[in-house]
């Protein structure tokens, strides 16, 4: 059995301690302390990583009692070393962790879900809960959650004894076997938990709810608490001001800036294909439309282009009507269409012949094709 510093104390970033065991592993070696403030993952929370004296420690996990670490290089057994936990590592998981608890606790509280999931990522939090929020609720929620740390509330750690436990109601996902510990934000969530927590509600700094999305009935909410809150409004500023530096607006006015915008391009692009299609109908008057399949090739062709002027084609008397958009170095995107014919047996054949791609119905098919448009009118029979 390991010793296990890091319940007796969760902010504790070095330590001494002796090698009992050491062998290799699949990817570098398995180290066992005697006693260890390397938090191995588990309930949710990803493991601590670090040195033992000058070697790196990647990775921890527990098994049976004992921690292993997983470094990059052996240690002799009997050794003594110094550890050194990534605090800052260990700090922000936490920050994390210990909201995770306050907003879970809360929405028990209100509503009664459960949290049926709980990933803490090196970017998000997410928590999984059985029934729906509305956004107004979460929000509600966040500000309760933020009060709770303002409130600079002391987190409990107990070990109930079996009697006790069976009185006692808290959060759990899993029956668990042995000694159950509980963790305690006072008038907020009782849940048992084995990873370590900050000691008091102040250190998370804030809890921000920044998404939601409907999971398998019920609500996925992402949450970024302390650091990575400020990381996150700290890029979102920047952003912000970046637009507004942009738009020639206030911070507080990009939101109708950007909407304005956004209609001002509507009605241009609406303008641009009513023009589009003019320019479309002019030049189709100007090609001859007497070949059997009359083809033509236009690199400036975007959009539904290719298929607008194939149907002016296909009014004007075209029997079958081939339109290229592209190049001879990047490939032609083509639309073949007909009012009489079955087109497909074209298409086929031009897919063979230039490594195309594409299909369709016996009145318009659409594809890419690789080959030149000399190459290809040719196939055409034009």
């Amino acid at each position: 059995m390991t010793e296990k510093l890091y319940y007796e104390d969760s902010h504790r970033k070095e330590f001494d301690a002796v090698v009992t065991a050491c062998e290799e592993a699949k990817e570098g070696y398995k180290v066992v302390l005697d006693r260890t403030a390397f938090f191995p993952e588990g309930g949710g929370q990803y493991a601590d990583t670090g040195t033992l004296g000058d070697v790196n420690v990647l990775d921890v996990q527990e098994k049976g009692g004992a921690v292993f670490h997983m470094t990059d290089a052996p240690l002799p057994v009997g050794e003594a070393v110094h550890g050194s936990i990534d605090w800052e590592k260990r700090f922000e998981s936490m920050q994390q962790h210990t909201g995770e608890h306050i907003v879970s606790g809360l929405v028990h509280e209100r509503f009664g879900y459960d949290n049926v999931g709980f990933h803490l990522g090196t970017d998000y939090c997410t928590m999984d809960f059985s029934g729906p929020i509305t956004k107004e609720e979460l929000r509600e929620i966040e500000l309760e959650a933020n009060q709770a740390v303002w409130d600079n509330l002391d987190i409990e750690v107990l070990y109930p004894d079996k009697e006790t436990l069976k009185s006692m109601e808290y959060r759990s996902k899993i029956e668990i076997e042995g000694q159950v510990r509980i963790v305690r934000v006072p008038g907020v969530d009782t849940c048992a938990c084995c990873a370590p927590h900050v000691k008091k509600t102040g250190e998370i700094g804030c809890i921000k709810l920044v998404n939601m999305v409907n999971y398998k009935g019920g609500e996925r909410v992402f949450m970024l608490c302390g650091s990575r809150a400020l990381a996150d409004y700290d890029r979102k500023d920047g952003s912000a001001k970046a637009i507004s530096a942009l738009l020639c607006a206030k911070e507080d006015e990009i939101f109708e800036s950007v909407k304005h915008l956004k209609e001002d391009q509507s009605s241009l692009k609406s303008k641009a294909a009513d023009l589009q299609q003019q320019l479309l109908f002019l030049r189709a008057k100007e090609i001859d439309v007497s070949e059997d399949v009359v083809t033509v090739f236009d690199g400036g062709l975007t959009g539904n282009g290719p298929r607008e002027l194939m149907n002016c084609l296909l009014n004007r008397g075209a029997k079958i009507s081939a339109v290229f958009a592209g190049s001879d170095e990047e490939g032609w995107r083509y639309v073949i269409g007909s009012r009489d014919e079955d087109v497909r047996p074209l298409c086929k054949k031009l897919n063979e012949a230039f490594e195309g791609r594409g299909g369709g119905k016996p009145e318009m098919v659409q594809g890419s094709l690789k080959g030149t448009a000399e190459g290809i009118r040719q196939a055409c029979g034009s």
